[in-house]
């Protein structure tokens, strides 16, 4: 921008949204097939069409946590777990949105600490003074648990108590 430009809030915003697509957005693999999204539209079409529940073992190393507290934190059952598996089923859309909100948590979460996944690991499972004294990996069970991690992390990255 030069000296001259008058400051485009709209026109940044717009930048920021086009690199984050070129970037590619999130992805998350699973049944050798990759489901990406950039957009919350995108996102939307995923949930309707709902999610292989291997993505939640994705999640589960991702956060670095075994596939049972995961399953303990977005509330299903371990035999309806193996019985999906087996069957092979789709996650509910409810369960499939709190897949794709978790990768997007985490992918961000692994950028604050400049891509050290084993790093971001320890960081979810300390307890956090910012989080009420909690560990971030246990508010996992709801959206706004999410939200707070995800504030916690944005604190963190510009230099914040988090």
């Amino acid at each position: 921008m030069s000296s001259t430009e008058i400051f485009q809030p709209s026109k940044i915003s717009t930048q920021l949204k086009r690199q984050r697509r070129n970037r590619g957005g999130w992805q998350i693999n699973a049944r050798s097939k990759t489901y990406k999204w950039a957009t919350q539209m995108e996102r939307v079409d995923l949930i309707r069409n709902r999610l292989p529940v291997e993505t939640l073992e994705v999640v589960a190393r991702q956060a670095g946590v075994p596939i049972q507290q995961v399953l303990e934190l977005i509330g299903i059952h371990k035999t309806t777990y193996n019985k999906k598996k087996r069957a092979p089923e789709l996650l509910s859309s409810r369960d499939s949105e709190m897949v794709l909100i978790l990768i997007e948590l985490l992918t961000f979460g692994k950028s604050v600490f400049n891509d050290d996944e084993k790093k971001f690991q320890r960081w979810l499972k300390k307890n956090n003074i910012s989080l009420g004294g909690v560990t971030p990996v246990s508010l996992f069970d709801s959206v706004t648990g999410i939200a707070e991690v995800k504030n916690a992390l944005l604190r963190l990255e510009y230099g914040n108590l988090a």
